[in-house]
């Protein structure tokens, strides 16, 4: 298995929640304390012990669709170069919402090591509107662009959507699907942000393949053992805020104590 952090079992993955980047509802300040703010999380992460980072947009909603303007992958990508200077561990972006080619843009310029991909197979209806899948125009753009290092994870029938229109497609069809459109690890949710993934469904998803299957919401210190024979990585944000809450400030005793937790459960 080639991805960077996958040696060790329910590797940790930190989230770095930019502030509101240029041009957004909620767009405040400037861009050097748009950097200065997700190097102050990932370093605080990475010294409560993480084993990886992923930065995102969170704070720009309402989102766009599938596509954001060069203001939104130019500062994404500073920062996203200032973070991987300042730390060791690896690290990748998420542009929402589902603009999947610009994150790819990102992780190539900053020199990160994987992006998460919304809308990879199948479509779903999400808060944004209709997400169509990309990965046949995600991949051959990796190719042209020699981006070959950059792994893509996927989301399956993700979060804050419906997913009636492929009702008859179960997840455990839908990773499949993923696996055989060349996904290199899928991300199963819970209905929301921090929400939990259904333990059923995260067992049976990697009982059925041999890519990496992350949870994408909804880990805490409370279900970090049942999710841990099951997942290949976990991607905490809410739970390692003060507030619980994704937009919240960092909690650096909680986040010690997740990855202490996660370090025993390895043994």
């Amino acid at each position: 298995m080639r991805n960077p952090f996958f040696h060790q079992r329910c590797a940790v993955i930190g989230m770095v929640h930019l502030p509101a980047l240029p041009g957004t509802p909620h767009h405040r300040g400037t861009v050097g304390e748009i950097i200065a703010s997700a190097c102050r999380e990932a370093e605080q992460l990475v010294a409560a012990g993480v084993d990886a980072l992923l930065i995102e947009n969170m704070h720009d909603r309402p989102y766009l669709r599938g596509a954001v303007g060069p203001e939104i992958v130019s500062v994404m990508t500073a920062a996203a170069c200032t973070v991987r200077r300042s730390v060791s561990v690896p690290c990748g972006v998420q542009v929402l919402a589902a603009a999947n080619e610009e994150a790819l843009a990102v992780a190539l310029g900053a020199g990160l090591d994987f992006i998460r991909a919304e809308g990879f197979v199948f479509a779903h209806v999400a808060d944004e509107g209709l997400i169509e899948g990309c990965a046949g125009r995600l991949l051959r753009a990796r190719k042209a662009w020699g981006a070959e290092s950059v792994q893509i994870f996927t989301d399956i029938k993700k979060k804050h959507s419906s997913h009636a229109i492929t009702a008859d497609v179960s997840l455990v069809e839908t990773a499949h699907a993923a696996e055989f459109f060349c996904s290199d690890g899928v991300i199963i949710t819970g209905t929301a942000t921090g929400e939990p993934v259904d333990l059923d469904e995260l067992a049976a998803v990697a009982g059925s393949t041999d890519l990496p299957v992350l949870v994408g919401s909804g880990a805490t210190l409370d279900n970090a053992a049942a999710l841990f024979p099951h997942a290949s990585a976990l991607i905490v944000g809410s739970y390692f805020k003060a507030t619980g809450r994704w937009d919240g400030p960092v909690d650096a005793g909680k986040v010690r104590e997740f990855t202490a937790h996660v370090r025993a459960l390895r043994g």
